[in-house]
């Protein structure tokens, strides 16, 4: 068997897996202990076969199944390796969570859920393996519709109904987009046999003028998934509303087929790119960024604080990738090597760090109930496991060394910092403007993992039944487990990544970034301009630590003497009058107060136990989506006035209609 044949067979294991959940129903226990620990084993293996595709050369074969004519076409190469890496990677620390996470269930809803879960994940390496515009939309559709289906699971609830509705119809929009992309793409040829497949648009002369039309509906079509501002609406209301697991596989893995979409397409399908194209997605990337931290520092609702971090950190990824198309059009040929790196290396930072943190919560969700930060505090003392475990999230999503969400936004700054002269004279005076923006936003990165993780498992209980709040299980903390050593190998070994990532970057730009470090250091372009050893930054901070904590233990432990501290002369305090989520986010709040629409609920004064909130309202959506769906609302009522449930009027519609088409068909 060929890898491609590896591939192809774990998509059809775990779509066994997805029959056997139908097949199972009433024994929900057989689907959490089997087949979701078979699902895990099968993302592994795909990880191993993304591996290996990584340092051979492109492989195809044609399915024996489809429409006549069209057939379905798959390929292996180093891209779409790449990307399964990232899905295997993070699908078997998610699942592994998953098999303790959904031990509650009742067995029907949990065997529906299992074949729903493992059709998203066939559904995604799918995505990754399609060689056509007909097997790529058909394993787009599944991958929506699945995933639809799992957001939904606690259906009952309109919200929940709602937030699925939503993310289906957008998703569909930006499929019908990707649809126009993929006709632009074949040429117009599509009556020639074989035009539909990605082989034939490889070989397709365009124009500027229709490259720039395919890149554009790309654009959109991708970035609707990819949750890109002004299109990122669904994105958080639909992680909330989907179990902790499925929230890790959207966020992690789903959102990043958008970004393998966006690069196959600009990069390998269009034979011809624009500096433009640069323009538009960088400055696309930095607003998305810029947006979705800021509105991620005033949330107070843990689910969708996340959420919206995963709309920055999307941002990230389509400002490297815009700094790539730059850099790619100038002939700069190592800078665009440099940023290709960065995004594909966050791409994989993020699948694993923001998987963690989506799980961690599940893991708070299950054990108190609580999703509101507000009603939460001090669950390191009763969790932790799970609370030391998130601390290594909340550090790599914050950037810090040695963890690995450092690596990918230093070497992401360093493109920006170390750009030379360009052809195009405004790009020199916008890339350093867009190099203050990647730090602010980093910056405002690591003020929301101190508010997300210091609110949740710092301080004193908000809330006395949180002294009931239980450690997860030994299967959720495998999963952690899994992701967190992730976050820490990822961290301590760039300059290995880099050397792995390097195929992709020869397939899409036919160019190397030129590595002068060794295994101990990286050096993105020169030890002499900049250079990062983790393992020695590691080592230093281990030394500092055990020296300063047996130095103290042992040399003033004896001189300590404890007693009450200050308390501002409030002999009563108690955890209500800790810092709040609503007080962290306060200031934000004041500041980018242009972005949003603040509603408050303001406490009566003579209340003993008062209650603040503040909900900060996109006015992405008042402004744009809430008049489209008040005017398709008022459309919809007006066309139900067609139906009075008489006979006699569909009579007269129907006549009318035949009357219309004698008159003005027939001419």
């Amino acid at each position: 068997m060929t890898l491609l044949d590896w591939a192809w067979a774990v998509v059809l294991y775990w779509l066994a897996l997805a029959a056997a959940g139908l097949l199972m129903p009433s024994s929900g226990g057989l689907a959490r202990r089997i087949v979701f620990p078979l699902g895990a084993a099968g993302a592994l293996a795909m990880a191993v076969v993304g591996v290996v595709a990584l340092f051979n050369p492109p492989m195809q074969f044609i399915l024996p199944f489809g429409l006549p004519d069209l057939p379905f076409h798959l390929r292996l190469d180093a891209l779409s390796g790449f990307f399964l890496i990232l899905l295997g990677g993070a699908a078997f620390g998610v699942t592994l969570y998953a098999v303790g996470y959904f031990r509650h269930m009742p067995a029907g809803q949990l065997a529906l859920l299992s074949t729903w879960y493992h059709l998203f994940l066939a559904g995604m390496a799918m995505v990754l393996l399609a060689d056509d515009a007909y097997a790529f939309m058909v394993a787009w559709e599944v991958m929506a519709l699945a995933s639809y289906f799992l957001v939904t699971t606690d259906h009952k609830i309109p919200e929940i109904r709602r937030a699925g509705f939503l993310y289906l119809l957008i998703a569909h929009v930006g499929a019908v987009a990707l649809l126009l992309a993929f006709g632009v793409l074949h040429g117009g040829e599509a009556g020639r046999m074989g035009a539909y497949t990605f082989d034939a648009m490889r070989q397709t002369e365009h124009t500027p003028f229709w490259a720039s039309i395919a890149f554009l509906l790309a654009l959109f079509g991708f970035g609707a998934k990819a949750g890109l501002v002004p299109l990122h609406v669904w994105l958080p209301e639909a992680h909330p509303a989907a179990p902790s697991p499925v929230s890790a596989l959207m966020s992690g893995v789903m959102l990043k087929t958008a970004i393998y979409g966006l690069l196959r397409a600009t990069f390998d399908l269009l034979g011809v790119q624009l500096a433009w194209w640069g323009s538009l997605a960088l400055a696309l990337g930095l607003v998305t960024a810029l947006y979705g931290v800021i509105f991620a520092a005033v949330q107070s609702d843990m689910k969708r604080l996340l959420a919206w971090s995963s709309i920055e950190n999307i941002g990230f990824i389509l400002a490297g990738f815009g700094l790539t198309l730059i850099f790619h059009t100038d002939g700069k040929d190592a800078l665009a090597a440099l940023t290709l790196t960065a995004l594909l290396y966050h791409a994989l930072n993020h699948a694993f760090f923001k998987g963690l943190l989506f799980v961690g919560t599940g893991s708070v969700l299950h054990a108190t109930g609580e999703r509101r930060m507000g009603r939460l505090g001090g669950l390191m003392r009763f969790m932790p496991w799970t609370g030391w475990l998130m601390l290594l999230g909340a550090l790599a999503i914050a950037g810090l060394p040695p963890l690995n969400g450092f690596v990918s936004e230093w070497l992401l700054l360093q493109a920006f910092l170390l750009t030379p002269g360009l052809t195009q004279p405004y790009l020199n005076m916008v890339i350093p403007v867009a190099a203050a923006v990647v730090v602010m936003a980093a910056a405002l990165a690591a003020y929301v993992m101190v508010k997300f993780y210091g609110v949740i498992f710092l301080g004193r209980p908000r809330d006395p039944e949180l002294k009931h709040a239980h450690e997860a299980g030994w299967p959720e903390r495998l999963g952690m487990l899994w992701l967190a050593a992730g976050c820490v190998f990822l961290g301590l070994i760039p300059s290995q990544m880099i050397d792995w990532i390097s195929p992709v970057v020869v397939l899409l730009i036919d160019a190397t970034l030129p590595n002068d470090g060794n295994w101990v250091m990286v050096a993105p372009l020169s030890a002499a301009r900049a250079s990062y050893a983790p393992l020695v930054f590691l080592a230093v901070i281990t030394v500092i630590t055990l020296l300063v904590y047996f130095g103290v233990k042992r040399v003033y432990h004896g001189r300590v003497r404890r007693a009450d501290p200050w308390d501002c002369g409030y002999p009563e305090q108690d955890a209500r009058m800790q810092d709040s989520a609503e007080g962290f986010g306060q200031p934000i709040r004041l500041i980018f107060s242009a972005f949003m629409r603040v509603e408050r609920l303001t406490p009566d004064p003579f209340d003993r136990q008062p209650e603040y909130r503040g909900d900060s309202r996109d006015k992405v959506w008042l402004f744009i989506y809430q008049p489209i769906a008040q005017f398709a609302a008022r459309l919809s009522a007006l066309a139900g006035r067609l139906q009075h449930g008489r006979i006699q009027w569909y009579l007269i519609y129907s006549f009318a209609t035949l009357i219309f088409l004698l008159v003005f068909v027939t001419r």
